[in-house]
């Protein structure tokens, strides 16, 4: 729950996957469990996830859709535009959370923040957001929100060391959406992941989303086109990792 926005903990991120890859694995993932999926203007698959979404024959309802608004479309005259395309794309009349996608000092932040808080009041969006702010970002783009914003999406894994965004957004109660969760490939074969893993019958992957989502207002994002890792990305809420364990895994991040 972050300022009222209620975020499914673990999403579904379409980052890098092309179209035929969407239509073939989230409605599979939707229908596995997934309810919260994301996307953005910039990785030109909106399409397929709302093509996806229909296929799943999961309703609009039950899912949580998150798109962004890419840097180039921050300006007055484009904004709105590109939502409404973003929406059209994506068969539906709202989504429940939009984001500005990167910092862009060609607009000035107070232009993006009243464009975003505008298509919140038309009902384009439920709720809105930012993504990858740093905290001075945070605390301005705040300040000049008239509607709370409810996350700041960033990296975040294990190997990086985002404690000071953390504890950013939380005080001004957002949730840390945390995308690159698998680190490129580094989190399935850390030998710290997976032996903490063996002691819960789990893999690594499991593990570093495990320690993802049992931090405070801390979601996760993952990513698979394959139809057997769902399964084992759905497969973290009957677990915990003891204190120990979780600090053992914040040493692994370097600043």
């Amino acid at each position: 729950n972050a300022n009222g926005a209620h975020i499914p903990q673990l999403g579904f991120g379409t980052f890098r996957m092309p179209e035929p890859e969407v239509i073939s694995i989230l409605p599979k993932a939707l229908q596995s469990g997934f309810s919260h999926v994301d996307t953005a203007q910039i990785y030109e698959n909106e399409a397929a996830v709302g093509e996806a979404i229909r296929q799943s024959g999961i309703a609009r309802q039950n899912i949580f859709l998150t798109t962004k608004v890419w840097v180039a479309n921050y300006g007055k005259d484009a904004f709105a535009t590109s939502v409404e395309e973003s929406l059209h794309k994506l068969k539906t009349d709202h989504v429940d959370l939009l984001l500005l996608h990167w910092p862009n000092e060609a607009v000035p932040l107070e232009v993006q923040i009243a464009e975003l808080n505008a298509v919140r009041e038309r009902g384009l969006a439920r709720h809105i957001g930012v993504s990858n702010f740093n905290t001075a970002l945070v605390a301005e783009a705040v300040r000049l929100s008239a509607a709370p914003l409810a996350t700041n999406q960033v990296e975040y894994h294990p190997f990086l060391d985002q404690t000071k965004v953390r504890e950013a957004t939380e005080s001004h109660g957002m949730a840390l959406t945390a995308y690159f969760a698998m680190a490129d490939g580094r989190v399935p074969n850390d030998p710290v992941l997976k032996e903490i893993g063996l002691a819960h019958g789990k893999s690594a992957a499991q593990v570093a989303l495990r320690w993802l989502i049992q931090q405070p207002e801390v979601v996760a994002l993952t990513k698979t086109s394959t139809q057997a890792r769902l399964a084992e990305n759905l497969d973290i809420f009957d677990f915990a990792l003891t204190a120990e364990e979780v600090a053992r895994i914040h040493k692994l991040a370097r600043p």
